[in-house]
């Protein structure tokens, strides 16, 4: 009868167990000098909800509730100031009695797809947030949720695709750009600002986003454009608002009382103006085409398979405006970020920091995280990053500090290694010693990388990248957290005084208060990061079989386009047996066009059915990916898919026609090019010895492939070009110094031998000893990549430079080795010209 049949059998030793740790905690920090134990429960920091006097929970399910979800959302700025007992109905966050909330939130809660209940869409779309973010509200909610449910303990919450709305790409609308007039014309000046501005504008006292109503229209224009179904107005949330939700109407007569189905049929009139206003996009009535779609109708994705049972702090960067990054973790306080003006939001949800840029929550809402460390003695720091080089050192990607010099935990990059520092009874104040990734391992790259520094008392500290256990051992081992300030302040890309700073994007970061598993950080590896969607292209009228769709995944590249990858025919119907059903020429269509750039279906052929289609896993089209430019923005770009042929239909595709422009006579014409992207790859292996089958070179290889030069034109390099070139040379150069053999081979000469011996020394001592210290570093390279004698002058000028580089490292770092600054110097050689100028 309720979903309580739904529930199994761990709920009460869940709910038993989180009532002792809070209770034990409780117990732990009652000393004078402890902090506030209100910052473990999952409750609201405001002081307008009483202690609860009503019923005990009747069973398990319900205390779960309690704890979770009920407790959280009783108070009066969240839904406690309306859905009260004697309230608005239903009332699922009064106080007077827990098991009457329970059954009024029942219908409320999608059990098998949580992310679709109620409760959950009716907040994201903007119902009584309790902050500027209705996507951070969201979250929260859903966290609250999860937790109540009991996926924040499991292992994995499975992602349910769900059907989108039908909709037909021929005479589809879509907002105009810039361009807000109609809105005012219809919207904001009649309806808007006169009866929803006491509410919908940032500067009122009961202040709720969407600010749709606020006194810059073109502002306001974005907000409500989430509101509006331009291509059925009766579907628009600001009219479901008044007619079904009886929000806020206002009086029609005057004097009269609030008439809701007179304030409904206003506004539907206005709406269904406006929508007319706007024309239709149009398209080719002989293309094949899917029904059409947005990104945000699709399915989440990203996430669905978290393991989140002990998050302390989570940031999904979903806000995309304005100088906060809300915590989404659910545990009271949130340690909101302030961004500073070094840090910018970044397209699909992140955030971009510059130089100086820094993120930072307050000491009081930070202090959580010590406070549960130190109650489990163990911790994770989880990032999804995108370092801008590999070149930076003693960046700080994530960082729980007090100072330059004083630290609980840190996760930081250095050069191409990522480094840990925990502050624990076996380091110093620095967390120093720390745990750094070998130079050889290369683990650092330009790239989006999965980050994780993990430390228990048995293991110390250790660090995950890409989901895999990187070999580094912590010299210091595990130890007590027992020395760690409550006083210190979480920040991202750099320290809490702004120095050490670290250039680069964060898509995601969250702080656990225990060491996640190797399993656990798989998992969260596995899920992804970001804005992706499922998105379901329905082509059930091209196959002839019902509930049909071409799945792909979506998400925001970057501000600049989509990526779509793994096209897949599925159908929602388990009974299904497509069977011959012949694709072929699949392209990508936005806005009712389709854009010449991003088709890497164009060319794809597949024959529908068994043994490669499966009603578990459907058929998979293509395993490449696809970028499209994005053309008005995520919110309201609408896809399509065109074929040449699905089953029966077909459409003969003409690629459009152009005709290059001639240079002008007398136009210089570049006499050398730029090695290509194999070339590059195969010349460095000959050069150093170093097989190019080597793991560590083919992993970078695999990694940087794609942002090398693919054509010889030496006009089309680009700065991205050299930035992989150069991560393929370090780790040519790291593999060369690294392994005893090559080395040999290479350096074998004049003083070899003292070389060989001093790679573990300290690089000034060495170099500034003598010009013959310099020359066993120097001689080969150059040797090796330009020759003595065949380019005489460009020989000359590499030697320069080189012990110039060799001289200079040591001023920037008085501890680093020779073997890292040979490394350095034959990076520098193998990544030049001389080696990818042809």
């Amino acid at each position: 009868m309720n979903r309580e049949h739904y529930m199994n059998s761990f709920r009460a030793l869940k709910a038993a167990a989180v009532l002792v740790l809070v209770t034990a905690v409780a117990a732990c920090s009652s000393g004078s000098n402890g902090p506030s134990t209100s910052v473990l429960q999952q409750t609201s920091n405001t002081s307008t909800a009483n202690a609860y006097t009503g019923p005990a929970a009747s069973t398990a399910d319900v205390t779960a509730f309690q704890i979770n979800l009920w407790q959280n959302i009783r108070v009066q700025n969240r839904c406690g100031g309306c859905h009260h007992e004697g309230g608005q109905s239903p009332m699922f966050a009064r106080s007077d009695d827990v098991n009457l909330a329970y059954q009024a939130v029942l219908p409320l809660i999608n059990v098998s797809n949580p992310s679709q209940s109620t409760m959950v869409l009716k907040v994201g779309g903007g119902h009584n947030c309790w902050v500027a973010d209705p996507n951070a509200c969201a979250q929260t909610l859903l966290t609250w949720i999860n937790n109540w449910l009991g996926g924040g303990s499991a292992s994995a919450t499975s992602i349910t695709l769900v059907a989108p709305p039908i909709q037909s790409v021929g005479g589809s609308k879509t907002f105009p750009l810039n361009d807000s007039t109609g809105f005012q014309t219809y919207l904001w000046t009649p309806i808007l600002t006169k009866y929803c501005v006491n509410c919908h504008t940032p500067t009122s006292a009961t202040a709720q986003a969407p600010y749709f109503a606020q006194s810059d229209p073109a502002q306001a224009y974005l907000a409500a454009q989430a509101k509006i179904d331009l291509n059925s107005p009766d579907k628009s949330r600001f009219y479901e608002r008044l007619s079904e939700d009886l929000h806020h109407c206002w009086a029609t007569t005057p004097g009269g009382p609030p008439d809701c189905p007179g304030s409904a049929a206003i506004m539907l009139t206005a709406l269904q103006a406006y929508a007319g206003s706007i024309p239709s996009t149009n398209i080719d009535p002989t293309l094949v085409v899917s029904k059409a779609l947005s990104l945000t109708q699709g399915t989440i994705a990203a996430g669905g398979a978290r393991y989140e049972a002990n998050i302390v702090a989570k940031y999904m960067f979903e806000t995309g405006t304005g100088n906060i990054a809300y915590d989404t973790s659910g545990v009271s306080p949130s340690a909101d970020l302030t961004l500073n003006s070094g840090v910018t939001w970044a397209g699909g949800w992140g955030l971009t920091f510059a130089p100086g840029g820094k993120a930072q929550a307050s000491t009081s809402s930070s202090q959580k995280i010590a406070l549960l460390a130190q109650g489990t003695g163990e911790f994770s720091f989880e990032a999804w990053v995108n370092p801008n080089d590999v070149a930076q050192k003693e960046a700080y990607i994530m960082t729980y500090s007090g100072s330059d010099k004083t630290r609980n935990a840190t996760l930081a990059q250095s050069t191409q290694s990522y480094e840990g520092r925990t502050r624990s009874s076996t380091t110093d104040t620095n967390g120093s010693p720390p745990l750094i990734n070998a130079t050889a391992e290369n683990v650092a790259q330009a790239a989006l990388q999965h980050v994780v520094l993990t430390y228990d008392s048995v293991n110390g500290q250790q660090l995950y990248v890409n989901g895999t256990l990187t070999p580094d051992k912590d010299t210091a081992g595990g130890g007590s957290l027992a020395s760690w300030d409550s006083t210190f302040a979480l920040a991202l890309g750099s320290e809490v005084t702004g120095k050490e700073g670290w250039g680069g994007t964060i898509k995601f970061a969250a702080v656990h208060s225990r060491a996640l598993t190797a399993t656990q950080v798989l998992e969260n590896f596995n899920a992804g990061v970001g804005q992706k969607y499922f998105l379901l292209f329905d082509v059930s009228a091209l196959s002839g079989i019902p509930q049909t769709y071409i799945e792909i995944q979506a998400s925001q590249n970057d501000t600049y386009s989509y990526l779509f990858t793994n096209p897949t025919f599925i159908s929602l119907d388990p009974k299904a047996a497509p069977s011959n059903i012949v694709i072929s020429g699949m392209r990508f269509g936005v806005n009712g066009v389709i854009p010449t750039a991003g088709q890497s279906y164009a060319t794809l052929t597949a024959t529908i059915g068994p043994p490669s289609y499966t009603a578990a896993g459907g058929q998979v089209l293509s395993t490449v990916g696809a970028i499209v430019p994005v053309d008005q923005g995520p919110a309201t770009d609408m896809f399509f898919l065109s074929f040449d042929q699905f089953g029966s239909f077909s459409h003969t595709f003409v690629e459009p026609t152009y005709t290059a422009t001639a240079a002008a006579p007398g136009t210089p014409v570049p006499d050398v090019g730029i090695a290509t992207f194999e070339r590059v790859y195969h010349t460095m292996s000959g050069i150093t010895g170093v097989p190019f089958t080597n793991t560590a070179v083919t992993t970078v290889y695999q990694a940087v492939q794609q942002s090398m030069p693919s054509a010889p034109s030496i006009a089309a390099f680009l700065p991205s070009h050299q930035t992989a070139i150069s991560q393929m040379a370090g780790v040519y150069c790291a593999q060369l110094v690294g392994t005893s053999s090559t080395f040999t081979t290479f350096f074998a000469g004049s003083g070899f031998a003292t070389l060989n011996s001093s790679l573990s020394a300290n690089a000034g001592t060495y170099f500034n000893a003598s010009q013959a210290n310099i020359d066993s570093v120097v001689n080969p390279l150059v040797n090796a990549i330009v020759g003595p004698t065949a380019y005489p002058q460009a020989a000359a000028g590499m030697k320069t430079e080189l012990k110039a580089l060799l001289l200079r490292i040591p001023t920037l770092n008085s501890s680093e080795t020779v073997s890292a600054a040979t490394i350095a110097a034959c990076t520098a050689a193998l990544g030049s010209a001389a080696v990818t100028v042809q």
